[in-house]
């Protein structure tokens, strides 16, 4: 496969910004050539996290959220290309995962907005989008689709590595030595609720560095109700999203327990929810690990970091930068070769992680 330039553009569950990649792909490496996020603006979160709420999900709103999507996208890529000294002409395509406002693969459907005929409009570029529908119309959970991207650049014929991206939603990619399967999938919380904790009683976007958990005391009634979750003792594949895990879900639990608490010691056991649900999920289902390799907005807790370490001793526990991929860029990426699979009709999922019927050619593509 000749060299060429793609952008991956990727919004997370964390509902916090647009974060995208120009990468120049070639063969089986992937080089970052410039990075971009743009946070969302206060307005247009409120009305992303509103669409989370089935009492408001009117079809309306959904599409002109889904325009303002399109036009900060758009604008986005514009201070990318500007910055990168780049062409929109020089650009394959882009691959734009979208907005996630609902996963029910259990249902038969997911649905990412964000319009990209208009992102194809404003940019000039093409579009790659929609990528997780076909793998859930192959009965597939079209979630996790980072693990095939993971595999292609970070397997080992020597190492059994690990790699776990911290998102809202966490979840991990099994690299086993050359010849045993790549499985992966949603190990549960990733930083999702802790933001959303430390907005409600401070005001702040995320946690710094994971200080504010560590200024509290694990809730032992909370952390094991918790962990008594369904989703928790599920067999993979499986995934993810608001829909199972929310605020809601956390006051409910909190108004059930006995135990005093402060309202920072929800969120050091948010963090040990998050640290332990990993752990377990690494220690069940990936055996004796070498190497786990961080990424997303988790690479950057320190305090969750540090946990995950005394949870998994035996694993060499580094950022994704120590394989040549900025963790904040490495879900972007993901996306930007997923349309470049697209475009050269290769599969873009791993059925033994989605649980799809076999492997699939994702995403719509939309000519500019």
């Amino acid at each position: 496969m000749q060299s060429e330039l793609f952008i991956g553009l990727m919004s997370g569950t964390s509902l916090d910004g647009a974060d995208s990649v120009i990468v120049r792909l070639e063969q089986q490496h992937c080089q970052v050539i410039q990075q971009q996020f743009t946070p969302y603006p206060a307005a247009l979160k409120r009305q992303l996290l509103a669409l989370h709420d089935p009492g408001h999900n009117e079809l309306e709103s959904t599409a002109l959220v889904g325009n303002q999507l399109s036009e900060l996208y758009a604008k986005n890529i514009a201070a990318l290309l500007q910055q990168a000294s780049i062409e929109p002409s020089a650009v394959r395509a882009i691959g734009c995962h979208g907005q996630t406002i609902r996963h029910r693969p259990e249902l038969g459907f997911t649905l990412q907005i964000g319009n990209p005929a208009l992102l194809a409009e404003l940019t000039g570029i093409n579009v790659v989008a929609d990528f997780r529908s076909r793998d859930i119309a192959a009965g597939g959970h079209g979630a996790p689709l980072v693990p095939a991207f993971h595999a292609a650049m970070f397997s080992s014929p020597g190492k059994h590595r690990v790699v776990l991206n911290i998102g809202g939603i966490a979840n991990l990619t099994n690299l086993p030595a050359s010849g045993n399967a790549i499985t992966g999938f949603d190990t549960g919380l990733g930083n999702m609720l802790m933001d959303a904790w430390i907005n409600k009683h401070q005001g702040k976007d995320y946690d710094t560095d994971g200080a504010w958990a560590a200024s509290g005391s694990i809730i032992p009634g909370l952390l094991k109700s918790m962990l008594a979750d369904p989703f928790f003792a599920m067999q993979p594949p499986k995934s993810t999203g608001r829909d199972t895990f929310n605020l809601a879900w956390l006051e409910q639990l909190l108004h059930q327990i006995k135990d005093k608490y402060s309202p920072q010691d929800v969120q050091r056991t948010l963090l040990e929810l998050t640290a332990m649900s990993i752990a377990m999920a690494v220690t069940q289902y990936c055996g004796s690990v070498d190497e786990l390799y961080v990424c997303g907005g988790g690479a950057y807790n320190s305090a969750l970091m540090q946990r995950l370490r005394q949870l998994l001793p035996p694993v060499v526990i580094e950022l994704s930068d120590t394989l040549g991929l900025a963790a904040n860029a490495v879900e972007a990426a993901a996306f930007a070769w997923l349309a470049q699979q697209t475009l050269h009709g290769l599969p873009g999922n791993l059925p033994a992680v989605t649980g799809a019927r076999g492997p699939r050619i994702l995403g719509a593509v939309y000519a500019a």
